[in-house]
């Protein structure tokens, strides 16, 4: 018992909507087990408590009153936070959304882990896929963050849709601004894109247990495409299932979730995760 007590203490929290599948407390509970941390990860769920996103700035202030090290943050605040923070990180800055705060030295500091989340088990598992022309569904908080990744990842030519045609073209203009001109724009006519597209990429909650569905027509699919998903909770999603029948190439959301939460703990802890028992962990909780 006291050498329990003795060990490093970290509290941490998840603020958004409908998150109660999340597997990111156990994932960092885990590993600051075996880092010989004493680590608590709390889930701050807007829907279970029945508030809306309007209530960040009470959450954050009430989280740095009980002595959190820092939140991650998911749909639908990791833009909605921004104006609350005092400083970002150039990741951050970059992609308008944060999916981490660290409170640290009085201060509240958002950083973005989600990009290199997406960018690591794509380059992993899809070695090889065409990035060519690429479409991406979905320009929020999530959408940005693997944008960027895409970019990094080398495609040539992204073509960005969401619900809210000025935001998929304030994520266009950011990449071509950060990336050159013609590598990423907003997309008008989705059937059209589709038809000529390397892969497809599904950066909204359509197809989370809490918005069920597909994210577009599943006659725009065909068996030539690859196809990345964002979503974890369930792993396979419609658009997956869907996407498998027809023999396409395909990876889940579970690798964004598990590096996307390297890169967190190891800005929560300042400790080094074994990024390989983080996948064990993630994979032994089940499908």
């Amino acid at each position: 018992m006291t050498a329990y007590a003795e060990r490093p203490s970290v509290l941490l929290g998840l603020i958004g909507q409908d998150i109660q599948r999340s597997r990111t407390p156990e994932m960092h509970m885990r590993e600051g087990e075996a880092q010989g941390l004493r680590l608590v990860y709390r889930l701050i769920d807007l829907t279970q408590l029945g508030l809306g996103p309007e209530a960040l700035p009470d959450l954050l202030a009430a989280a740095e009153r009980m002595g959190f090290s820092g939140l991650n943050i998911t749909h639908p605040c990791k833009q909605l936070v921004i104006p609350h923070l005092h400083e970002l990180s150039d990741d951050a800055r970059a992609l308008g959304a944060v999916n981490t705060v660290l409170f640290k030295d009085g201060k509240r500091i958002g950083h973005n882990t989600d990009w290199s989340g997406f960018a690591e088990p794509f380059r992993r598992r899809m070695a090889g896929a065409p990035l060519g022309r690429v479409v991406q569904i979905g320009a929020g908080g999530a959408g940005s963050a693997v944008a960027h990744a895409a970019m990094v990842l080398g495609v040539e030519e992204l073509t960005i849709f969401d619900i809210d045609p000025e935001r998929a073209r304030r994520v266009a203009d950011n990449l071509t601004a950060h990336f050159g001109a013609g590598r990423a724009k907003a997309g008008t006519d989705l059937a059209a894109a589709m038809a000529v597209t390397d892969g497809l990429i599904n950066a909204t909650p359509i197809g989370m247990d809490a918005h069920p569905g597909m994210p577009l027509p599943a006659e725009l699919l065909r068996s030539a495409l690859w196809v990345a998903e964002v979503i974890y909770f369930p792993l396979e999603t419609e658009l997956l299932r869907r996407a498998r029948a027809l023999g396409c190439r395909t990876i889940d959301g579970g690798g964004m979730a598990v590096f996307q939460a390297v890169a967190a703990f190891r800005l929560f802890t300042g400790k080094e995760p074994d990024s390989d028992r983080m996948i064990s962990q993630f994979a032994s909780m089940g499908s």
